[in-house]
């Protein structure tokens, strides 16, 4: 990745495997994205047998060892057959999930899950492991969604909030390099969540757009300086249904770049309602930059 100061840099690619047909499609997105950056894709399997081997026979989680191996060989196997320079390797856990895939990661890695796993209700939009990893997420997130077309679009999509989501952008130009695509900022507002219910004057709206503007083009310019040779493109619209026009938007980009929100008020780790839809309804894979700091709050 280019030197640029400030960039972040693209760390290796850690993926959750059981088993299930969206962690086989978040396995081959997360090789390509490997491939793509260069580094190495980690494969985990956690079978959180730890926890319960007193109510385990040795003989159950002999077999549940012997079949996590066998699913770590053949995804290996797999992606090596279509990435033969790619640097491979397996880990199996007998932990649970979350925290063996953060361990993993370490620091810099970026976590890739399915959008669902073995677990759960078929019908659930987003597994339980999915969410809990983009909850507790301090590390890049990616829910890998809507890659059954296989259609390349040639775009990185990355939602822009305010100044606090220029790391996030500098993690979609990034993206967006590798890609060997175009950068689309798009910031969408409501005027509800500036305004309230209150009908307000004209003066005031506009004032209010102003504002919307400013925040996105200080992130654009900013994009624009240190990514000269990114065809950069920046977008601002009002809606009622911030996460609506974000999903529609998802359908014509081949990832999504979204700063990761935490709901205020809310005791443990959460996500704001914007990113929770995302996660269950973009069209694309939605990746999450963890927010530290100030700069966290809700998505209005």
């Amino acid at each position: 990745m280019r030197g640029i100061t400030g960039s972040p840099e693209l760390g290796s690619v850690i993926v959750g495997v059981d088993g299930s047909e969206p962690a086989r499609r978040a396995a081959l997105w997360a090789a390509a994205e490997a491939a793509r950056r260069g580094s190495t894709l980690r494969i985990v399997h956690a079978t959180d047998t730890d926890s319960r081997v007193l109510y385990l026979s040795v003989e159950n989680i002999e077999r549940v060892r012997r079949a996590g191996h066998e699913l770590l060989r053949e995804t290996a196997a797999a992606i090596t057959e279509l990435h033969s320079d790619l640097h491979v390797t397996t880990e199996f856990s007998g932990g649970a999930a979350v925290p063996s895939l953060r361990r993993t990661a370490g620091p810099r890695g970026t976590v890739v899950v399915g959008n669902r796993g073995l677990g759960g209700f078929k019908n659930l939009l987003l597994g339980s492991v999915g969410l809990k990893v983009a909850a507790e997420a301090t590390t890049p997130v990616v829910i890998v969604r809507g890659t059954d077309e296989g259609t390349e679009r040639g775009v990185v999509l990355a939602a822009v909030r305010d100044e606090h989501d220029a790391e996030c952008a500098r993690y979609a130009a990034c993206e967006a390099e590798i890609h060997k695509a175009s950068l689309r900022l798009l910031h969408v507002w409501s005027i509800l969540g500036s305004a309230g219910l209150a009908v307000t004057m004209l003066d005031d709206v506009e004032e209010i757009v102003g504002e919307h503007v400013h925040h996105l083009i200080a992130v654009t310019d900013r994009i624009r300086d240190e990514f000269p040779d990114l065809n950069v493109q920046a977008e601002a619209e009002k809606s009622l249904n911030v996460a609506g026009v974000l999903v529609e938007a998802s359908r014509h980009a081949d990832l999504l770049v979204m700063g990761g929100r935490r709901t205020p008020g809310y005791i443990g780790p959460t996500l704001g309602r914007a990113t929770h839809s995302l996660l269950h309804h973009a069209h694309c894979p939605v990746q999450l930059i963890p927010r530290h700091g100030s700069g966290q709050g809700s998505d209005s």
